[in-house]
């Protein structure tokens, strides 16, 4: 049956995404930027539940209260990478709107990256470190002061179940020359859709949402690790037979 849900769910994303892209581009002329991101977060909301209820990924949300503390003030969430289900559930989940920083080459996605043009994003060059870098700083700061909290996955990408690279300094930096605070989130989404995977297990994805760390007085790579050393500990506490 998992063959079968998981063909099930690729054939509706080959057919709902064209579909869903094209009615954005009409749209998007007539919307402001606020609504511009509630209506293309309708897809990821239906994306999500079909996961739910044909492909049998449920997910529970631990520490939300940690975002809802800090909702009018600006927020650096760093999350842990393992799946592309993380980067369509947090559209659809989170209480504020998200800026993602992201490879410029998903804008070349038929459809989707079109339509993910539109928004106001933050997309870089990685070939080019020293580019990307100024263009989070500069960019960052801009949706930071619009109300938008910024999202970013320090891995820089996604990571098998059990293991993690390097986490980069972009994000701590951007948080430590803003005062913004940063929100760490560890999760499991890997173990139900693996990176590269076609096949979706059924299971619960944990979020855990930790507490706001605050970047007043810390440098960039301080708060990289304070971030780091939460994030790689609550992993071995949501899904702690990875690790043994």
């Amino acid at each position: 049956m998992i063959y079968v849900r998981s063909i099930l769910f690729a054939l509706f994303l080959l057919i709902f995404t064209p579909i869903w892209s094209v009615l954005c581009m009409l749209a998007f002329p007539f919307l402001s930027p606020e609504n511009r991101y509630r209506f293309i977060g309708l897809w990821n909301k239906v994306v999500i539940w079909l996961l739910w209820h044909l492909c049998g990924i449920r997910y529970e949300i631990r520490g939300m209260e940690h975002m809802k503390a800090v909702l009018n003030e600006p927020v650096v969430i760093l999350s842990k990478h393992q799946s592309a289900y993380e980067t369509i559930a947090y559209i659809a989940l989170l209480p504020k709107q998200l800026c993602f920083v992201f490879k410029r080459e998903l804008l070349w996605i038929p459809f989707f990256g079109w339509a993910l043009a539109l928004l106001k994003m933050i997309h870089i060059n990685r070939s080019n470190k020293q580019t990307a870098a100024l263009s989070v700083a500069s960019q960052g700061r801009k949706r930071l002061a619009e109300g938008k909290w910024i999202m970013l996955f320090p891995e820089g990408t996604r990571t098998p179940t059990g293991s993690n690279k390097p986490y980069r300094k972009g994000g701590a930096r951007l948080a430590s020359a803003t005062g913004a605070l940063v929100i760490p989130i560890a999760h499991n989404a890997g173990r139900y859709w693996p990176k590269n995977g076609f096949l979706k297990h059924p299971g619960t994805v944990i979020f855990s949402i930790g507490p706001a760390i605050a970047s007043t007085g810390k440098s960039g790579e301080e708060l990289q690790q304070e971030v780091e050393g939460w994030i790689e500990a609550e992993m071995r506490v949501i899904d702690p037979s990875a690790y043994q």
